[in-house]
């Protein structure tokens, strides 16, 4: 039977580093030790806790139950065809790591999601997406224990109702399933993703605004936007974005526009106008303010950030602070990106 650890620390398993303790915890390095976990008898009527890299989470407070510490290693091609790569990562495998190992085995296509912070295994859970591109765009399957049986079942793109910043995994399965490995599609006939302004500006700097750039150029482009724009997680708590985008409808937005003028947005295909957060949260004078330990970073508003002692209800009343100014100056509801537990 695996090691239960008691009071574990966590401030390693969060990315915004609070002191915090689970009352127990246990490493769950394959299927087979989780579902050896579901029937533990040590642990079996304690809340339940499921732990990556802890880059999308606000930990309020200790945790009074047992946290899996999701450690599944593993990364592989499982096959290919004349249209396509398909490889799979274990869950536990870093999320940029392996988009680096992909570029290394000849399989471009995840190159724009470099540098995001968390495990491969939280990566649909969220949807992640960057610089014009979300793994929804690639993800083939994903094999998954379902709790209450202890069987795996493996999803599809449409089983995973995968949505911006959002899946079947944050809503209706929630606390049903755990991931255990995500296979991707990578089309062979790639293209380079670099329209997103940031890249486009990236490589009008670098003096190739018309050469073709390869998997590789975007890959090192993304982590150089990164790391000027984000900072890093191991030196100053935060957990990248956190707000999402909001949409308005065309209506609404034509009104925010007779008022500002200079309001940054973006038309979607459904009529719905998507608006920069950062750019409300800016307007309203946050960047760069804080309340107490928590702050707004200075670089970039949509990041909130553990200036030192910080716990999980500074870093929410700034947020909310905030969520009340823009809704104040512009009628628009920010939805917090992390999920807070």
């Amino acid at each position: 039977m695996s090691e239960l650890m008691t009071d574990y620390a966590l401030q390693a398993h969060n990315t915004f580093g609070f002191k915090v303790h689970a009352r127990y915890a246990l490493r769950i390095e394959n299927e087979a030790m989780l579902r050896a976990a579901l029937v533990d008898t040590r642990t079996a009527d304690l809340p339940r806790l499921v732990l990556g890299g802890g880059s999308n989470i606000v930990l309020t407070g200790d945790f009074d139950g047992i946290v899996w510490l999701i450690s599944m290693k593993g990364r592989r091609l499982v096959h290919e065809d004349e249209q396509a790569w398909f490889v799979e990562a274990g869950a536990g495998e870093n999320w940029h790591e392996f988009v680096a190992w992909t570029l290394e085995q000849g399989c471009p296509g995840l190159e724009n999601l470099a540098l995001i912070p968390g495990l491969v295994g939280a990566a649909p859970v969220q949807n992640i997406g960057a610089y014009g591109l979300e793994i929804a765009e690639h993800l083939a399957t994903l094999n998954a224990i379902e709790l209450s049986t202890g069987k795996t079942v493996v999803f599809d793109k449409a089983d995973c109702g995968f949505a911006y910043r959002d899946s079947f995994f944050k809503q209706q399965g929630r606390g049903r399933f755990v991931i255990t490995s995500v296979t991707f599609r990578l089309p062979k006939k790639w293209r380079p993703r670099c329209d997103y302004a940031d890249l486009a500006r990236q490589f009008s700097v670098a003096g190739m605004p018309d050469a073709q750039p390869t998997s590789r150029d975007i890959f090192e482009a993304v982590v150089a936007i990164r790391r000027a724009k984000l900072p890093n997680p191991a030196e100053i708590g935060n957990v990248g974005s956190f707000f999402k985008n909001p949409a308005v409808s065309a209506e609404d937005f034509d009104l925010l526009l007779a008022r500002e003028a200079d309001i940054v947005a973006y038309r979607q295909p459904d009529r719905r106008v998507k608006l920069a957060a950062g750019w409300l949260i800016e307007q309203c004078g946050w960047k760069g303010r804080g309340l107490g330990p928590a702050a707004v970073h200075a670089q970039h508003a949509l990041v909130l950030i553990n200036k030192g002692g910080a716990q999980g209800q500074d870093i929410l009343e700034l947020a909310g602070a905030i969520q009340h100014d823009v809704d104040a100056r512009f009628g628009v509801q920010l939805e917090l990106e992390p999920t807070v537990i």
